[in-house]
């Protein structure tokens, strides 16, 4: 197993109602970046939107606390971020690493089918920078929960703790290559996994169009009707 990189600390609980909750407590309370926390098994998880995340025993459940400093309104950038990151530290356990791919903003799939996800949750101090931020990540792992509106895929029985720590070290890779490099390398990295340019995307409850790459600020480009429209929020239902 990987070790954790310097800087991380990481806490496995048997159970938590959501690793999230946890940590969003703990960051108000002052708690110091780096804190990453690991359930074997959670009784509320979260999804985006107040969507339940099934979290049966041997997937993984873990959230991490970072305090950015950056403008709040970067705060969709780490949803990329978090889930290049998701990908790669999945890919190092995939029988064929390339057929993990993302579908924006924050599902990884594995073939057609949900393989992982996350949701990102901040607050803002008075100047309108981040005070802190907490990415909650989860991969199936051992079990592929039935959802009604998608179809989920597992990875294989791969021990939660080291997906964790392989997690931990491509946030931290990725976090210290948009220090240096800028985020430009985060979106060139999460196009190399997402859509084909001009395949047919349509947003659940908005517009449809032909995916034309990532905006700077990690908006989806969608080129409909002689215009290209960056989308900053939402979800992709359908592909063609």
């Amino acid at each position: 197993m990987t070790a954790i990189p310097p800087g991380w600390r990481l806490r496995v609980h048997e159970s938590l109602i959501s690793t999230s909750d946890l940590l969003l407590r703990l960051a108000a309370a002052g708690e110091p970046e780096g804190l990453a926390v690991l359930a074997r098994r959670q009784t509320g998880g979260r999804g985006r939107d107040g969507r339940r995340w099934e979290s049966p025993a041997g997937n993984m459940y873990l959230s991490v606390l970072l305090r950015p400093a950056g403008p709040a309104r970067e705060a969709g950038r780490w949803s990329l971020l978090g889930a290049v990151a998701l990908a790669d530290a999945l890919a190092g356990f995939a029988p064929d690493p390339g057929a993990i791919t993302l579908k924006w903003p924050n599902d990884v799939l594995l073939g057609e089918a949900k393989l992982a996800g996350l949701i990102c949750e901040s607050a803002s101090d008075a100047e309108g920078r981040m005070d802190w931020l907490v990415i909650g990540l989860g991969a199936n792992l051992a079990v592929a929960p039935a959802l009604e509106d998608r179809a989920t895929t597992c990875l294989g029985a791969v021990p939660p703790e080291d997906v964790a720590v392989a997690l931990l070290a491509a946030l931290d890779r990725w976090r210290r290559a948009w220090l240096v490099e800028g985020f430009g390398a985060i979106r060139a990295a999460w196009m190399a996994r997402g859509p084909k340019l001009d395949q047919h995307l349509a947003i659940r409850g908005g517009i449809a169009g032909r995916y034309a790459g990532l905006a700077e600020d990690g908006s989806l480009l969608l080129a409909t009707g002689g215009r290209v429209h960056a989308i900053a929020s939402g979800e992709i239902a359908g592909t063609g």
